[in-house]
């Protein structure tokens, strides 16, 4: 329950986080977002406030945007002989349309809709109180709300606020504002990362760190500060190095070169042997040196970040010339368990995991696929090279393709790592 708990909580702020990244920029834009939803499934809570509804959903599994204009808003056309409720100003004008069974308005008109247009003309037509005899024809304020058969309420959508009817430019910073913020949530995580701990990881030094009470270093004569140079006369150039080779020894004494104080003496010890990876290796209780300046802790967060970003794209770019791995990604069973893992580490682990995810998410969301970020950037360069809107129509068909393909790689990326941490 604890590691279903942490596992929630870290992807719905990952989610949370990227759409909050197209919802502020839309706004900005102009767009209008019709709803803000924290959690997917049924509504739970619902409030409106400057055009957009805010939601709370059942299911808390991250959330999502909802722009006025793109495939997944909902068509607010209404269909000849729907039954709606109409709500008037002082000057006639609709403010409110109730086409929902779900929810009752008291101060309502009963309205059979004949024809409407809630885009351009902003018009409803049709016959009121069942009195067919007389068609009434009622202007919609651009800014009325309609309450959709789920009995949400939202803004109606005019064509001068929808995600088409803003810039080129504007359009590509919408699409490409949640991967930002996701980069920008993994850099302030491993900055508080390296807070929490209290510096940054040298490990490209061979100088040594905390020294374990009781342990073998310490009983040796280790000292933190000290250098290991060598390693039974290898040389070790970095903690990595030196931790490579110790481990290869367990409970077989060994030689370290130590450099204290410009002098270098040889100091023997042998290390303990203990389980790791299902293998017997070999420590003596030391931890990495840690620079503990603020500059470090803060350029920690971009260097990371940095790290992780290339080695991810060498690894899609060694798909190309080692062929395709599924290995090579992870799904939500994959997140569960290093989620797993990082609940049993602590606090600092959980918050390093996080900021690993929302890097990865981001970098997987740039790839130019239809239906991921980068498709959508894909596309919005096409159209500014042509000059030209793209056919919503092709667009559309497009996106479904891109989704159609994401959604078999989810199944077979799943299944891939149920098999592999699942099936011994």
């Amino acid at each position: 329950m604890e590691t279903l708990i942490v596992f929630v909580l870290i992807f719905g702020a990952i989610v949370i986080v990227h759409e909050f990244g197209h919802f502020y920029f839309a706004k900005r834009a102009g767009v209008l977002v019709r709803e803000f939803s924290i959690g997917m499934g049924p509504k739970l809570l619902a409030k409106r406030y400057n055009g957009t509804t805010y939601t709370l959903r059942l299911l808390p599994i991250g959330g999502y945007v909802r722009m006025a204009g793109l495939q997944d808003d909902e068509d607010d056309e209404l269909q000849p002989g729907t039954p709606v409720t109409l709500t008037l100003d002082a000057n006639q004008e609709v403010t409110r349309i109730n086409a929902s069974q779900k929810v009752l308005l008291n101060d309502g008109i009963p309205f059979e809709v004949a024809q409407s247009d809630l885009q351009q003309e902003l018009y409803i037509s049709g016959y009121e109180n069942g009195d067919e005899d007389q068609l009434k024809r009622y202007p919609v304020n651009h800014d009325a709300t309609i309450i959709e058969k789920s009995g949400t309420e939202v803004q109606i959508a005019p064509v001068d606020v929808q995600f088409q009817s803003v810039s080129i430019l504007r359009r590509m910073m919408i699409n490409i504002a949640g991967v930002m913020n996701n980069f920008i949530l993994g850099i302030l995580t491993f900055i508080l990362v390296a807070f929490l701990a209290g510096g940054v990881a040298r490990s490209d030094s061979n100088q040594l760190g905390t020294i374990q009470p009781d342990s073998v270093a310490q009983k040796a004569g280790l000292k933190s500060g000290d250098q290991i140079t060598a390693v039974n006369g290898k040389k070790t150039a970095t903690f990595i190095d030196i931790a490579q080779e110790i481990n290869q020894y367990p409970n077989k004494q060994i030689k370290l070169s130590v450099v204290r104080a410009d002098k270098t003496d040889t100091v023997k010890l042998t290390p303990k042997a203990t389980t790791s990876n299902g293998e017997k290796v070999g420590v003596i209780g030391v931890a990495v040196a840690r620079n503990h300046s603020l500059k470090a802790k803060v350029t920690y967060g971009f260097s990371y970040t940095w790290q992780i970003l290339t080695n991810t794209l060498s690894t899609i770019g060694g798909m190309f010339v080692h062929g395709f791995n599924l290995n090579n990604f992870g799904g939500p069973v994959a997140m569960y368990s290093m989620t797993s893992q990082a609940t049993k580490m602590g606090f600092t682990t959980i918050l390093n995991l996080m900021g690993l995810l929302s890097i990865s998410i981001a970098i997987m969301n740039l790839l130019p696929i239809p239906a991921l970020d980068g498709g959508k950037l894909l596309l919005n360069i096409i159209e500014a090279i042509r000059r030209k809107l793209l056919d919503p129509e092709k667009e559309g068909i497009i996106t479904l393709v891109g989704f159609a393909l994401m959604f078999l790689l989810i199944i077979a990326v799943t299944w891939n790592d149920f098999q592999r941490f699942f099936i011994k």
